[in-house]
């Protein structure tokens, strides 16, 4: 229920599709609970940690899952990403 009294679900993110993210950032920008990082996807397609010395190897930056447990549910990184690369489920 929402403070008002209305019904409400909420559906946390469970994951990030890395073909799509384009790394923008605008998800992380309005989540304020570190549910998600900036990584780099290599040519093999694993995401990696974002590493100075490994730029080279970087095909693109991506968001990745940081703390799952942190969401809330809220849909506020879904509102806002323009890809519609992640995906979110009721608990």
């Amino acid at each position: 229920m929402t403070r008002g009294g209305r019904e409400w679900t909420p559906e946390y993110l469970v994951s990030i599709n890395p073909d799509l993210c384009i790394g923008c950032g605008r998800c992380f920008k309005v989540c304020g609970r570190d549910v998600m990082t900036l990584k780099g996807l290599n040519e093999d397609g694993e995401i990696v940690a974002l590493d100075d010395d490994e730029d080279d190897e970087i095909e693109k930056k991506v968001m990745a899952m940081h703390d799952e447990a942190a969401c809330i549910g809220c849909g506020a990184c879904a509102r806002v990403c323009p890809t519609n690369c992640q995906t979110h489920a009721r608990a």
